[in-house]
């Protein structure tokens, strides 16, 4: 079975009955879903699913999608000389009890070289071997969302944040933000600012992660002085305030995510610099030729090692297990209904 969202109005989603082929054609592989994250970075992926094609890695009937998920999977049929049955997998996988790859071998594990996917950043189409970790669950909801942290704040410091000497996070007690917060902190000399909920604030404040955390009431208290703006809401009237309150000091801002997906975005109209999306797969394929990709993976692994073992003090995971527990699982991100510190694991 796979779980698929109507393109049209996320909130809807449906279970379609799919079953696993009893043989495979030459190269395939097939691989069962071992567990994966469910996070409101999914709920990014559902929103942007056609802008960034994130509906054409799995393609199924037009007017639904199959959502992206970071997952493990167990190899449990081979048709491909260089995979075997049993190896786990770390990689993009449908929300669905099973999957299969038309495998092209890699230094790490395979890719998925199906004609619909060569047009994806290869980030998307890799399943490398991963073996298990006490971490496994923490890493599956960090891994994906720390490296488009880690990269944006590669890409701020390669532009020496833009002249600026603080940088202002909204939605800043997402995962993602958090994330991002801690690579400032270790590797910029830069002021870190959250702003998120009035409920929110004292669960951000206490991780350390930030030099000052303020509620959305509390946006005019932001200091006057030269700003990189960090969005992760998708909420332009709460990011109409953050202009209105910096103003000339804006220096850039960059647009991440869309936790408050369902905010209106119409009608506001924001002064220069507007805001510009941040699109992790390019900067990281910018920089893995400058710097080769070993030494790039490297860097992440030891950085993502570092902030997973930090968030022991806060991370609760929750696990969710079977299809119905997923739906309501799903419904609950949607409606922004999960807590700051909880980070879910689902399997079948």
């Amino acid at each position: 079975m796979h779980f698929e969202i109507e393109r049209r109005d996320i909130r809807n989603s449906r279970w379609a009955p799919t079953t696993a082929p009893t043989t495979l054609a030459s190269g395939e592989v097939l691989l069962t879903l071992e567990r994966a994250a469910l996070t409101s970075n999914n709920v990014s992926y559902a929103l942007s699913g056609d802008m960034l094609d994130y509906w054409g890695f799995f393609p199924t009937e037009p007017a639904w999608g199959r959502l992206p998920v970071m997952g493990f999977g167990v190899v449990t049929k081979s048709a491909h000389p260089e995979v075997a049955v049993g190896g786990r997998y770390f990689g993009f996988f449908p929300l669905a009890d099973h999957h299969v790859v038309a495998a092209r071998s890699t230094a790490g594990g395979f890719s998925d070289a199906a004609p619909w996917r060569e047009k994806h950043a290869a980030a998307y189409r890799n399943f490398d071997l991963a073996q298990p970790t006490p971490h496994d669950d923490a890493l599956l909801i960090f891994r994906g969302l720390f490296i488009t942290s880690f990269l944006l704040e590669d890409f701020l410091r390669e532009h020496h944040h833009f002249g600026a000497e603080q940088v202002v996070v909204l939605s800043a007690s997402s995962k993602t933000a958090i994330a991002l917060a801690h690579c400032l902190r270790t590797s910029s000399k830069v002021n870190v600012v959250g702003l998120t909920s009035t409920r929110n604030t004292s669960f951000t404040d206490s991780l350390g992660e930030y030099h000052q955390v303020l509620s959305y009431d509390q946006i005019a208290a932001l200091d006057s002085r030269p700003a990189v703006v960090v969005d992760m809401s998708g909420n332009m009237q709460m990011l109409a305030q953050v202009y209105a309150a910096l103003g000339a000091n804006i220096k850039h801002c960059a647009s991440v995510g869309a936790t408050h997906w369902d905010a209106p975005r119409h009608g506001v109209t924001l002064p220069d610099p507007r805001p510009q999306f941040f699109f992790a797969p390019s900067q990281l394929s910018k920089r893995g030729k400058e710097l080769g990709r070993e030494v790039l993976n490297q860097r992440i692994t030891e950085a993502l090692d570092v902030f997973v073992a930090s968030t022991d003090a806060w991370l609760q995971i929750q696990r969710s297990v079977g299809s119905a527990a997923i739906g309501e699982l799903y419904g609950a991100i949607v409606r922004g209904d999960t807590q700051p510190n909880e980070g879910n694991s689902i399997s079948f």
